[in-house]
This record gives structure tokens, sequence and C-alpha cells, in this order.
């Protein structure tokens, strides 16, 4: 076991440091090789969203702060957390559920961050690509999303959160496959540019369960997980967005 987790690691670190290099990592894409970085959309009310986020960075309004994700990131609609924390910083919701890292590179490869300059991007992405790919597969989706952003939005900070743990106890594979991620792309924050922060612990018992009051379906966020995540962003969130606490 303890020689397991220690080549495990080993792997992790030279994924790691191969992402940050931007350089392919030998066993990196072992399934799926380029379904994760390759742009796709998706049809019907996905496409109704997307031309909505369209019109929404059209708009003479602009965007000072950018949600971009999955339904996760979705959920933030018609939340009383956003409009408290969110709704007097011109920020936007551009989550749409079901959305595979893949998904997301199509979108803002594709006029959704097109004559925007938004101070912070807040990305979280991933977890709908952990049934069928791997962690070095979605750490690499994970990163080409913010090589795009980065290349079009070249004065806007990127906060980079880890992926919330998902299944309600510690040994759901999904749990361990997300953890991986998370451990890749922490090498991705540059110091200056994309700062990653990982506050899924925010979200478990002390056992390593997900507390239901906060992830009813172990997955998806409720009202009181929604106030957990603003709280534990708010620090870095102010510091990246430069304001002043008025205290």
């Amino acid at each position: 076991m303890h020689e397991e987790w220690s080549y495990r690691r080993r792997w992790l670190g030279g994924l790691a440091l191969a992402l940050a290099l931007g350089v392919s990592a030998p066993m990196a894409l072992s399934r799926g090789e380029g379904a994760t970085t390759r742009p796709v959309p998706r049809d019907g009310s996905w496409m109704k969203l997307h031309e909505r986020f369209l019109e929404r960075a059209r708009s003479s309004e602009g965007i000072d702060l950018l949600f971009l994700g999955d339904s996760i990131t979705q959920g933030w609609d018609n939340n009383a957390v956003w409009r408290r924390y969110y709704g007097p910083r011109n920020a936007a919701n551009f989550g749409i559920g079901g959305d595979r890292t893949e998904h997301v590179l199509w979108r803002i490869q594709n006029g959704e961050i097109d004559g925007i300059s938004p101070k912070v991007v807040v990305l979280m992405i991933g977890t709908n690509n952990s049934g069928s790919n791997s962690a070095g597969e979605i750490a690499g989706g994970i990163k080409a999303i913010l090589t795009t952003l980065r290349e079009k939005l070249p004065r806007t900070a990127v906060l980079l959160l880890g992926v919330f743990p998902r299944g309600e106890r510690p040994d759901d594979p999904a749990r361990a496959k997300l953890e991986a991620v998370n451990e890749a792309i922490a090498a991705l924050d540059d110091g200056e540019n994309v700062k990653y922060l990982d506050i899924g612990g925010r979200f478990l018992n002390d056992d390593g369960t997900i507390r239901r009051e906060i992830m009813p379906d172990f997955l998806h966020l409720s009202r009181k997980g929604y106030r957990i995540w603003a709280e534990a962003i708010e620090p870095t969130l102010w510091s990246m967005l430069d304001e002043d606490r008025g205290d």
C-alpha cells in the first residue's frame, strides 16, 4: 500500500509539473486522449443559454466579475447569497448545467468573453468529466481553458477553484479522482495571474463524509452551501478585485 501511494504521489507530481510547464506528461492522457481539450458545443437549451451569455457580454454594462462553470456555478442564479455578495460587483454567472471542460472551452472560444475585460474570472469545472475521463485528462482540459482565458483576457486575473468533492463517503471513487485533479491543477497557480484555491474541505464532516445540509444530493449545493462558498473565497476575491473594505 505504501509503495502504491508513493507511486501515485510521484505520478501526480510529474503531471503537475508537466501542466505547469505546458508540456505533455507521458501518462497524462491515458484514455480518450484529447476529448477534454477539444472544443465541443451542445444543442437545444444549452445553445439558448450560450446566446443569452453573448448578449450579456455585448451589453453596455460590461462585466467586472465572471463566474464560469457547470451546474454548480449555474446554481448561483436567483440566489439570495449571490445578490448579497456579487450583486453590487457587476458580476455575471456563465454556468451551464452538464458542462464539461470541452463545452466551456467551446463557449469561451465562441464569443462569451469577447469584448469584455473582467477584473476576475472565477473558474470551477471538471466534475462532469469524472465519469469518463482520467484525472490527467480533466486537468488537461482545465489547463486548456486557462490558456484560452489568458490569451483572450490578458488583463484579467483568474481564481481557479479546486473541483468540489462529490459522493457521500470519502471512499467514493470520484473523490480520489477529483483529489488527483486538484493536486495537478494546483500547479497552475502562477502567483500572479492565476490563483488556485481549494475550499472543498469546508463541505465535509470530520470523518470526510459530505454534509447533507450543504449538498443534499452529495453534489449540488444548498443555499447554506453557497453561503459557505461565498464566505470561503471572499478574502481572496476581495484582494484580487483590489477593493476597499471600508472598515
